[in-house]
């Protein structure tokens, strides 16, 4: 349950610094290169991304962004929806609104024409009414396994729609606040998969973000009472994403750990070794998405949990 052998990914049409989202997304950084260049170059390291997941024989279902209305983030679709084992799709509530637009209808249909069953529809976007936020997989990093969800509260991720989720699922909360310092002030992390990511034997953390002993230590309890080995990154590694993974797995049962290059890059040997101890690396070379996008490679995948009708 923890790992899907199938993943939904976005081909970008209009991608480009998002000025709304960079109000606290501080990994994002302007670039003065033409736009149209920048967009064929993101189409570019999407198109390698894919491939790369496919060599492996992991199933990517690629929707194409719409043109039109103009949507910079749509390569991030992990954000606005999630799926789950029962049927359920999961609607969430978006910080910016430029960011709302990436909700389409459309492309869940195109999942239940794939054969994928969709029992459920829960639209929580109305919490965008009342300035409260919880944006998919990027706020809340889950462990099906143990039924827990992990969150950083931030901007974007707030306690009482978060609590919501918990409740809809059944799954245990552990809430914390983590923090970077940008520009010599302390700052809330906007999104939790940043610094952290859950495997099914495996957890990579940045600790040292999380300032509160107590919730520090919440968080390892919640990490090691499941039997998962932790691995601790450095804040400096997780500005270079290496917070920003995910597990997958293909047809066949294999598990991978996605990460973009940068990330991969940042990693010392014995991480490296425990990581492929239990998984073999993807590592995706990503990094004009990751510089104007402020996101990285698990940013990009959307895990379909849901059944699937035999073809």
């Amino acid at each position: 349950m923890q790992t899907s052998p199938n993943i939904l990914m976005v081909r970008p049409a209009n991608f480009g610094f998002n000025q709304e989202t960079a109000a606290n997304n501080f990994y994002q950084q302007e670039d003065e290169r033409a736009a149209e260049e920048i967009r064929e170059l993101a189409r570019q390291e999407f198109d390698g991304f894919v491939a790369l997941l496919k060599d492996q024989g992991v199933n990517v279902e690629v929707v194409g962004d719409t043109p039109k209305p103009i949507k910079t983030d749509a390569v991030f679709p992990n954000n606005w929806f999630s799926t789950h084992p029962d049927g359920k799709l999961i609607l969430y509530p978006m910080f910016s609104p430029n960011r709302r637009l990436e909700r389409r209808k459309d492309l869940i249909e195109l999942l239940i024409k794939k054969g994928y069953q969709i029992s459920e529809i829960l639209d929580l976007s109305f919490f965008e009414n009342d300035n409260q936020y919880l944006e998919g997989t990027g706020s809340m990093v889950m462990d099906h396994d143990s039924k827990t969800i992990f969150a950083c509260y931030s901007e974007r991720t707030h306690p009482f729609p978060l609590k919501y989720v918990g409740e809809l699922l059944g799954y245990e909360v552990v809430g914390f606040k983590a923090v970077q310092e940008i520009n010599g002030q302390l700052s809330s992390i906007y999104h939790t998969n940043v610094m952290m990511h859950v495997g099914r034997d495996l957890a990579v953390v940045c600790l040292d973000s999380i300032p509160k002993a107590s919730e520090k230590q919440g968080v390892q309890k919640a990490l090691t009472k499941t039997g998962k080995k932790v691995i601790p990154i450095t804040q400096k590694q997780k500005f270079s994403f290496a917070g920003n993974m995910l597990e997958v797995s293909n047809d066949g049962g294999e598990k991978f750990t996605v990460m973009s290059q940068t990330a991969l890059d940042s990693l010392n040997v014995g991480q490296i070794q425990l990581i492929e101890k239990y998984t073999t690396i993807i590592s995706p070379s990503i990094p004009t998405i990751e510089k104007l996008g402020g996101g990285s490679a698990r940013c990009m995948m959307a895990e379909l949990f849901l059944p699937k009708q035999k073809s």
